[in-house]
């Protein structure tokens, strides 16, 4: 009889375990998916290939693209970091590179695709989808929607009464100074940034995920990079507009862009679009977005982009947000609305996205570059990565301005 007992025991705990597998089919592959997403054997795949790993809503490609020439030019073979001399083809490889594109006014100047990938790949942007939002979120100021950029959050959104959002300025939050406790290490299992995905794969809300955050220290005195202040950023501008994240973004930015594709983009469990990275577009689209803040907004003489909010969004305007060295004499990189300052800058700023996503835009040498990489050893030292690909950006900006090769040299990063 016992063993009767514990055959029927083992019968009902796997039949109670087939049911929850099926329900859960989806959420359960996602989850095996996300906690997997940075396995070296499967991650360029992936950044290409999201639709595989996660929900997602595609934004519709509308109006009429635009044309970009092609006029063919060589990189430079080597540049400068530290005082030392790198061959760009090797810094190219050794960064795993996916995806690499120069754009000098109104031309492609070069263009080439790494490890199997296609120009038509939709890439995941991470983090440099922080600057989309940071873009419409500006017309939805100048448009009147939002009004005063130092009136709290929770004007907009009182979900997040109570919570560490609770008073926390617009303008603070936009500037990744809102004060919220958050570990944003991706090597941390445990992290906040690491729970996070865990949550979406399961089918969880971001927004509630945002409510569950608590205050660590005063806000607007220390620029500490939260992704969620990104996401409580879309509450604010679905709350002033009342529109959908995706209603906004296509009819206001999407569809003047001029871009050759749809997108997607990785959704909560309530659909809700993760404006803090889950952005994918193709390399081509993401160096329209800064052609367009390379010319201050402007697209066939369209104001798309107010010229204000593009300069705010790349002036550092407080002590904690400047590049250059603070925090125990740390050197570290400036920050505006969703937009990095580089050290040294001289009108140049960058989206990034973690594993080595970038939009250089270098407005006085009219270049946008952007790299796509799938670089599994880039959070060993991600700062250092980050500043050795601005020197490569710099010097393949250089390598096109028409002046004589000493004076190129004397804009490499040391």
């Amino acid at each position: 009889m016992a063993l009767k007992r514990v055959g029927q025991f083992f019968s009902v705990t796997l039949l109670g375990l087939a049911i929850v597998a099926g329900v859960y089919s989806t959420e359960l592959k996602q989850l095996y998916m996300v906690v997997n997403l940075f396995k070296p054997d499967v991650i360029v795949h992936n950044f290409s290939n999201m639709q595989d790993v996660m929900t997602t809503k595609v934004i519709k490609r509308s109006g009429t693209i635009r044309a970009l020439n092609h006029t063919p030019k060589d990189l430079p073979k080597t540049f400068t970091f530290k005082g030392q001399e790198f061959n760009l083809d090797t810094f190219l490889s050794d960064t795993q590179s996916t995806a690499l594109l120069v754009v000098k006014d109104d031309d492609i100047t070069f263009e080439n695709y790494y490890l199997g990938t296609h120009d038509t790949d939709l890439r995941a942007s991470w983090s440099m989808a922080k600057s989309y939002l940071s873009a419409i979120f500006g017309i939805a100021v100048y448009e009147g929607h939002i009004k005063d950029l130092n009136v709290p959050v929770t004007d907009y959104v009182p979900a997040l009464v109570g919570s560490g959002y609770d008073g926390v300025t617009i303008k603070n939050v936009l500037q990744m100074s809102s004060g919220v406790a958050f570990n944003e290490d991706y090597n941390d299992f445990n992290s906040d940034i690491n729970r996070f995905g865990r949550m979406m794969a399961m089918g969880g809300s971001f927004d509630e995920f945002a409510a569950t955050l608590t205050h660590e220290r005063d806000q607007g005195t220390y620029m500490k990079y939260v992704s969620i202040d990104t996401h409580v950023l879309g509450m604010v501008l679905r709350a002033a507009t009342g529109k959908t994240i995706e209603e906004y973004l296509t009819e206001k930015l999407w569809s003047k862009l001029g871009n050759e594709q749809d997108a997607l983009y990785l959704v909560d469990g309530l659909g809700e679009p993760m404006v803090l990275g889950g952005l994918n577009a193709t390399t081509r689209d993401y160096g329209r977005l800064g052609m367009l803040f390379r010319d201050n907004g402007i697209i066939n003489g369209e104001q798309v982009v107010p010229a204000q909010w593009i300069t705010d969004s790349i002036t550092p305007d407080a002590s904690h947000l400047m590049p250059g060295k603070r925090d125990n004499a740390k050197s570290v990189f400036g920050y505006g609305y969703q937009w990095w300052i580089p050290e040294q800058s001289d009108q140049e700023f960058f989206a990034f996205g973690i594993y080595g996503q970038f939009i250089y835009i270098n407005q006085k040498a009219g270049v946008v570059i952007v790299k796509n990489s799938a670089n599994t050893h880039f959070t060993d030292n991600d700062y250092e990565s980050i500043h050795k690909s601005l020197a490569a950006f710099r010097g393949i900006a250089l390598s096109l301005i028409e002046q004589p090769s000493s004076e190129m040299a004397s804009g490499s990063v040391q």
